[in-house]
């Protein structure tokens, strides 16, 4: 390399599941401008027991080649300091900066910390135009996490966030193989997933909803199995969501990692669920999406990535809260999507799916579409 091409690259990252998945193409990108640099992943301690950490998503991808990781929360000198002795041991000569938009006085901050690291060189920090998303007055949507994130590399090249590459794990085979293996009892049937449950109560469309979608939905697309996703702690309500539906159901529920729920969701039809990780997992892979989103952030900035996907976003006066619990509204954003919404919209989803599947006789799956919606509205 020449002299002055990094040979150590530390990424700064935050988040869980659906954070990393996003950040997929930007560390595509940093992979391909520092091919022979050794990248670690600075990230957080998992927040929650629903919230599996980074490594779960990018451990045997390539894009990384270790981790150090902190909790993020902490005032402890002590703790910032084993963070700084961590850091500097590695000695990194470039930052790579992957955070979500923060002000101007964190980002001196956090500026500040990485300098008095031994950092000299940071590419990636949000400020200005970086700092927010974009929006787009025609579609009324603001630009996606992924490329506010590319935006902010653009000094490292450019990367196209339609290429099925700029999504790829780099799945071994032996996660493939224990997807298959679980669904075996599916033989060659076709199947549809949802993943029902989620770390935050704003974002809970509730189990008696799904159950409700569900029932309706093993009528519309027949002949179909199911596969629930999702972690150990959402086994009960995957049961529960799932009692009615008449074809073979996988519970897979805590019973797949990250990268092993991706290999299984990426053979399916249509996923079902609200905005979580499971969601851009499925994305990530090109599967329609047909979600119960709770409006408490930005139409489009953290929806589902690619094309054929149905949102169901409903915009009230108190959207953009952010609040991971809602109590005083009581969810309407959630409370206010009827089944009946979110039926039409896994209809729409898994015809887009259907029809691109099949681009020479389209017509069968967008007819049996029109007699289900038709069939909906009486």
């Amino acid at each position: 390399m020449p002299a002055d091409t990094p040979q150590r690259v530390l990424i700064y990252r935050l988040g869980s599941l659906g954070d990393t998945v996003v950040a997929l193409p930007a560390l595509h990108l940093v992979r391909r401008a520092f091919p022979a640099a050794r990248r670690i992943l600075l990230s957080n301690l998992p927040v929650h027991a629903k919230a599996p950490p980074a490594a779960a998503i990018l451990e045997g991808s390539g894009l990384v080649d270790g981790y150090i990781d902190y909790r993020v929360t902490t005032r402890s000198l002590g703790e910032l300091m084993r963070l700084r002795r961590q850091i500097r041991a590695f000695r990194p000569q470039l930052l790579v900066y992957l955070m979500a938009a923060r002000s101007e006085r964190l980002l001196r901050r956090d500026a500040l910390f990485f300098r008095l690291c031994g950092i000299r060189r940071i590419v990636g920090l949000p400020r200005g135009g970086l700092a927010l998303p974009l929006f787009d007055p025609a579609a009324a949507v603001w630009e996606h996490e992924a490329a506010r994130l590319l935006r902010c590399l653009r000094p490292l090249g450019a990367i196209d966030l339609g290429d099925p590459s700029s999504w790829d794990m780099g799945l071994a085979p032996a996660e493939e193989q224990k997807g298959r293996a679980l669904l075996a009892h599916f033989a060659s049937m076709h199947f549809i997933a949802c993943g029902p449950g989620t770390k935050m109560q704003a974002k809970d469309w509730g189990p008696e909803n799904w159950r409700t979608l569900l029932t309706a939905l093993a009528a519309d697309i027949p002949g179909r199995g199911l596969v629930l996703v999702g972690s150990d702690q959402d086994a009960e309500v995957a049961a529960s969501v799932s009692r009615n539906w008449p074809q073979p159901v996988a519970n897979l529920c805590g019973r797949l990692s990250p990268r092993e729920t991706a290999a299984v969701l990426k053979d399916a039809e249509l996923f079902l669920g609200p905005d979580s990780g499971p969601m851009h997992l499925a994305a990530a892979y090109g599967v329609p999406c047909a979600i119960a989103y709770a409006s408490r952030s930005r139409r489009g900035h953290w929806f589902p990535i690619g094309s054929g996907h149905q949102v169901v976003y409903h915009t009230l006066q108190c959207s953009l809260c952010n609040l991971e619990v809602c109590i005083e509204n009581q969810k309407k954003c959630l409370t206010s999507i009827s089944v009946e919404e979110m039926r039409s919209a896994a209809v729409r989803a898994w015809t887009y799916g259907q029809n691109r599947r099949n681009p020479d006789s389209p017509s069968s799956a967008s007819r049996l579409a029109e007699q289900i919606l038709l069939h909906g509205k009486q």
